[in-house]
């Protein structure tokens, strides 16, 4: 399994099909920045054969344009529809990634996506579990889609 490959996949399917734009990846980070700020971050856990995370981390007016887009109305601020959008986003995210990584689309649970948002705060992941931090850019700036895994 190549989580990267997985990773990009999904985004630019997701992205294409729902937004009708264009993520465009880059080559996975090799370090991990647990901080944001002025970010907006879409949480999704991962239980059964494998556990773990699968998080997007997208600065305000990135959330705010890809919230614009899938409400088809303006968004001005960081607030409710911006949080649920995200956390959406996530969630289908971590379920394409779920049915990538196994055959049938069984043998993992996703948990119900959360949202946070800040001006500071960190993300913490798995300890010693394998995983890829995925950086996209689209037009209207960059964003992070990172996820961790452990066999279980």
């Amino acid at each position: 399994m190549d989580l990267a490959k997985c990773i990009s996949e999904a985004t630019q399917e997701i992205f294409q099909s729902m937004l009708m734009t264009e993520a465009r990846p880059a080559a996975p980070l090799q370090t991990r920045s647990h901080k944001f700020t002025d970010s907006v971050s879409g949480l999704v856990g991962l239980a059964g054969n494998y556990r773990g995370m699968l998080a997007i981390h997208l600065p305000n007016a990135v959330a705010m344009s890809i919230t614009s887009k899938f409400l088809f109305m303006d968004v001005e601020e960081i607030n409710d529809d911006v949080k649920d959008a995200i956390g959406e986003l996530a969630n289908m995210l971590a379920g394409s990634v779920k049915t990538m990584l196994t055959d049938t689309g069984t043998g993992i649970k996703l948990a119900i996506p959360s949202a946070i948002c800040g001006s500071e705060y960190e993300v913490e992941c798995l300890a010693e579990s394998e995983g890829v931090i995925m950086p996209f850019s689209m037009d209207e700036g960059e964003f992070l889609v990172e996820c961790y895994l452990q066999n279980s």
